[in-house]
């Protein structure tokens, strides 16, 4: 017979590591797009969300017209379907975040993004670097930690 305390470890280690190994869907909101308590347009409205806006996608209705989405403020609420793509972006959430050319700490700044601009989303990078790209094209990396989406 196993130890009590076996068990509980061993469980524990094994609901943690399927839970890393899960990965997180995003999308980003297409067009101005309306949050709803519930999958219903009579639903109490919650927020709107601009264009471009990443989305944590957490359930899916069956017949595609409702999403629940986790928006980056962390609250869940329920959009219509026809207004997330996906297309990945991430938000900045740091009061300015520096681009660089390369995913070095030294390496020379390309651009600067404020709180709350949205940059493409272009590949996950090693050492917590994400690659991203500004609307005007310039593109770069910035820390993981200071955006939001992925």
């Amino acid at each position: 017979m196993r130890h009590p305390a076996a068990l509980v470890v061993i469980s524990l280690w094994g609901l943690l590591s399927s839970a890393s190994a899960m990965a997180f869907d995003f999308g980003s909101v297409t067009r101005d797009a309306v949050l709803f308590e519930n999958s219903s347009q009579n639903a109490r409205k919650l927020a709107i969300l601009r264009p471009g806006t990443p989305v944590e996608i957490v359930v899916t209705s069956p017949d595609l017209r409702w999403i629940k989405v986790r928006d980056p403020s962390g609250a869940l609420s329920w959009i219509e379907g026809n207004a997330v793509g996906k297309q990945r972006t991430v938000l900045v959430t740091v009061d300015q975040a520096a681009v660089r050319r390369e995913a070095k700490a030294d390496s020379p700044i390309v651009f600067e993004a404020i709180r709350d601009v949205v940059l493409e989303f272009v590949s996950l990078e090693r050492g917590g670097w994400v690659k991203v790209r500004h609307v005007d094209g310039e593109s770069g990396f910035v820390r993981s930690s200071e955006v939001w989406g992925l």
